[in-house]
């Protein structure tokens, strides 16, 4: 089959592979019918994941229809899933708990050392996310092998489009739960750092949930418009301090909550960042986490911090002192998509979330490696790629 593969840094290849196989009951095989490329993809992009080897599958957000099945499985044959982005087995202690991110089984037990090693516990497994989180096979393919099948996909209703549902893989279940994390009241005012697609989402969430204002913060002026469809008040941090513009639009007090959709990869010309961008480049440290420091100085006291962004390792120049002192409660962690899949597809196929104003691009699988190069050096015209294995290479054009 066809497969995007990883080859180092800003290099991936669409390579012939092995077909996947059945090797354990549970499991199921998909036809990819749509894959897409998340912001987090462009973390192994960059270079800043570890773990990765030359020729890793990537893809994590995915759908398509079952063609092969294990007997353990209780999908069939023809039918059209959504798989979530996270490996879970549906019976350890965490996935009692319904945080299948947290799952126990979901590393296969060779990969569970280096997570140990790294972050204390091993985590749940992930599609195509480097050896840490499984080595797992990734879904920008023709074809995917997908564990613990009878937990993981949802079935997608007949006449139901791909582009309406293929986000309940990942961003759109992130952004609700990042909202979620923000314990928003009624009448609240959230401040969403990011609008890519998961803080877009948030933005979604928080006005659904109650929240009487939304302060959205980038600085790529298409992203910020589509916020501002949303209702969102927006700054462009460009233009406006946002520490200083916050407080001078919450009336001093500062947001009530305050949602980190960034991650380690932050953008700006700000003295914390240039330094952990020297540090990043010189190998003394990973991530860039301008956007967290500030979410957290900008919440007002007593508030809210949810970070649903990635970071990958350990930071300097945290405010430990600012959270502490202002009673701040921050939470944070990979999606329980499990959890969220039932409740959001019958929010999208009830109207009451949108979620195809923001595939910008659909391409081929066979031009992944040019849809990448897009999303990285296109931010604010490409808002998401959708990969159509199978897909006529003319009619793409």
């Amino acid at each position: 089959m066809r497969a995007l593969t990883w080859h180092g840094k800003h290099d991936v290849r669409v390579d012939t592979v092995d077909d996947p196989e059945i090797i354990n009951p549970r499991d199921a095989i998909i036809r990819v019918t749509s894959t897409a490329i998340c912001g987090s993809d462009l973390h192994l992009y960059d270079g800043y994941i570890p773990t990765m080897k030359a020729g890793d599958i990537l893809g994590h957000e995915f759908m398509g229809e079952v063609v092969e099945v294990g007997s353990g499985s209780t999908l069939k044959k023809g039918q059209r899933v959504v798989v979530p982005f996270t490996i879970a087995c549906g019976s350890c202690f965490h996935c009692g708990k319904h945080q299948y991110s947290a799952c126990d089984n979901g590393l296969p037990a060779d990969n569970q050392d280096i997570a140990q090693t790294i972050y204390g516990h091993p985590m749940a497994g992930l599609f195509g996310y480097s050896h840490m989180t499984g080595g797992y096979a990734g879904g920008q393919a023709e074809y995917v092998r997908v564990p613990f099948s009878d937990v993981g996909p949802i079935v997608i209703p007949e006449g139901v489009d791909d582009d309406k549902v293929l986000f309940l893989s990942d961003i759109l279940p992130t952004g609700w739960q990042a909202a979620e994390y923000a314990q928003i009241e009624p009448g609240d005012t959230v401040a969403v750092w990011g609008c890519g697609p998961v803080g877009l989402f948030s933005v979604q969430s928080a006005f659904l949930m109650g929240a009487e204002r939304v302060i959205a913060i980038d600085h790529f002026p298409h992203r910020l418009e589509l916020a501002r469809r949303f209702g969102a008040e927006t700054i462009n941090f460009e233009d406006s301090k946002t520490y200083e513009a916050l407080l001078e639009m919450t009336g001093g007090i500062g947001p009530d909550a305050c949602i980190d959709a960034v991650g380690l990869e932050a953008h700006g010309f700000f003295a914390d960042n240039v330094i952990d961008q020297i540090k990043a480049s010189t190998f003394l440290g990973t991530d860039r986490a301008h956007s967290i420091r500030q979410a957290i100085l900008a919440c007002r006291k007593g508030g809210r911090v949810s970070m649903p962004a990635v970071y990958g390792g350990f930071i300097d120049k945290f405010p430990l002192g600012a959270l502490m002192e202002k009673g701040l409660t921050l939470k944070t962690g990979q999606t329980h998509v499990q959890h969220y899949m039932p409740g959001l597809l019958n929010a999208v196929l009830e109207g009451k979330i949108d979620t195809t104003f923001l595939i910008s691009n659909r391409l081929p699988l066979e031009q992944a490696a040019e849809g990448y190069r897009m999303f990285h050096d296109q931010q604010d015209e490409v808002t998401k790629v959708v990969l159509k294995p199978g897909m006529d290479l003319a009619r793409a054009a």
